[in-house]
């Protein structure tokens, strides 16, 4: 039994640093990039306040008013998104394309007075954002994070069956022995933090999944589901709502990413009150309306609403909120004004539920600042287990060498991890793949180059 366990442990060792050499640089850039995304609502009122706050007045400009402001100001903006002030001192807020450029552009509301303008996908906020999804190379990039929150996953079971006590003290097992010096230091810092910080990890890796293009998609059309009766009378598009969010912002909630996008009838507005030869061209909606609307339905403060991209397109009414029973995404025909889609928490299945509780507790948003510092700390532990690890790994490593731990060739089978490697390929399939790309690898090519150096010395 004894070398069984040894063998079992050398088998742990060498996937762990395989996972590690994989996942260490991308938990480093989301731990960096998380850390600064939690503090968004603090770090946008220190870097944009003269963009955000206003004097409260008597009389606030309707929205079609503000929106008259802007289009004064820029004749070319192609206005695509409206975020009311979310309370009195608040600026509003328009989304427009200027030069090409995805644009913010904050008004007084009450003044109507154009307060400044900043680049849409060039901001601290944008770009971690960005970063932490998508590296900044969409599709590309959205599988490499997926792959490295799979491979995570691996580097979790595997370091825990690397941390689990053997007999010896609690010492550099639930504390680190802080007076150690050297590589040993470093090796309890890792698996110490690494304990501590896994099962937080492993939440955060997986309600961060469920935003992936691949995974979560699938993921989503699975469990993700509404009674198809809510849109038996909704005339829909080939598109779902999930195209209404980016890489740098999000509109929608995950809930409801994979509902169908209705479209507007531009005869809607006259059917039953006049002629065909006596409508008029079809026209529409006001802003302000929209906003009635939202008001009417109970739809709190914070929210935005997503202009029509077309003839055939619906303005968007959504609130992402801090308590996801305050969700809302409803549709509106651009010219009846009539509402086609409103989902609220009540319309969510129990998956979405779990799901949009998680998200919000993985960016720190549903208990307030207590929830950003549990959240900060977990980016804290993950930052300080990864670069733990990369110093204990240069401590170690031979001159001139990787320092992989040497494969022994006559180890027993062991069952329970194959099964567990099975089932994570299996739930991840980016992760089955490369799973079996580096299992082949490493046993036709790297194991065979380590047997051939310790003949040849």
């Amino acid at each position: 039994m004894a070398n069984n366990r040894v063998s079992f442990y050398n088998l742990a060792w060498r996937w762990h640093f395989y996972a590690g050499l994989f996942v260490i640089p991308f938990m480093i850039m989301l731990s960096v990039t998380g850390g600064i995304y939690l503090f968004k609502p603090q770090l946008d009122n220190l870097l944009y306040s003269d963009l955000m706050s206003v004097q409260p007045g008597s009389q606030a400009l309707s929205a079609d008013q503000q929106l008259e402001r802007l289009r004064q100001a820029y004749p070319q903006a192609a206005v695509s998104q409206y975020l009311p002030p979310a309370d009195v001192d608040r600026s509003a807020q328009f989304v427009a394309t200027l030069d090409s450029r995805k644009q913010n552009v904050f008004v007084d509301p009450y003044s109507g007075k154009i307060m400044g303008i900043q680049d849409a996908e060039n901001n601290l906020q944008a770009i971690s954002r960005s970063l932490h999804g998508t590296l900044l190379i969409g599709t590309l990039g959205d599988r490499l994070i997926e792959l490295a929150a799979g491979w995570a996953v691996v580097l979790v079971v595997s370091g825990l069956y690397l941390w689990w006590p053997r007999g010896q003290a609690v010492h550099g097992v639930f504390w680190p022995r802080l007076a150690s010096r050297g590589r040993l230091f470093w090796r309890d810092l890792h698996a110490v933090t690494g304990f501590w910080g896994s099962l937080l990890l492993l939440f955060m890796l997986l309600t961060g999944m469920t935003w992936t293009g691949y995974w979560g998609e699938s993921f989503a059309a699975v469990w993700n589901r509404f009674p198809a009766a809510m849109w038996n009378e909704v005339p829909k598009s080939g598109l779902q709502a999930r195209t209404l969010n980016s890489a740098t912002d999000q509109t929608v909630a995950w809930a409801v990413e994979n509902t169908p996008l209705p479209v507007s009838d531009p005869h809607a507005a006259h059917k039953g009150h006049v002629t065909q030869e006596d409508a008029p061209s079809a026209s529409q909606v006001s802003l302000r309306q929209v906003v009635d609307t939202a008001r009417e339905r109970g739809v709190l403060p914070g929210y935005s609403i997503t202009l029509p991209a077309d003839a055939t397109g619906v303005f968007t009414i959504a609130v992402f909120a801090n308590d996801p029973r305050n969700d809302a995404t409803l549709h509106i025909d651009q010219y009846s004004g009539r509402v086609l889609a409103d989902i609220r928490w009540k319309d969510y299945g129990i998956v979405a539920r779990s799901v949009e509780m998680g998200v919000v507790l993985h960016e720190g948003k549903f208990f307030g600042l207590a929830n950003q510092l549990l959240m900060f700390g977990v980016c804290l532990l993950i930052l300080l287990s990864a670069v733990s690890g990369l110093v204990m790994w240069w401590k170690r490593r031979p001159q001139g060498s990787l320092g992989v731990p040497p494969l022994r060739h006559d180890l027993p089978l062991w069952k329970t991890a194959v099964m567990i490697m099975i089932g994570l390929g299996i739930v991840f399939p980016l992760v089955g793949m490369s799973l079996l790309a580096v299992w082949a690898l490493d046993r036709l090519v790297l194991s065979r180059i380590g047997v051939s150096k310790a003949i040849a010395s």
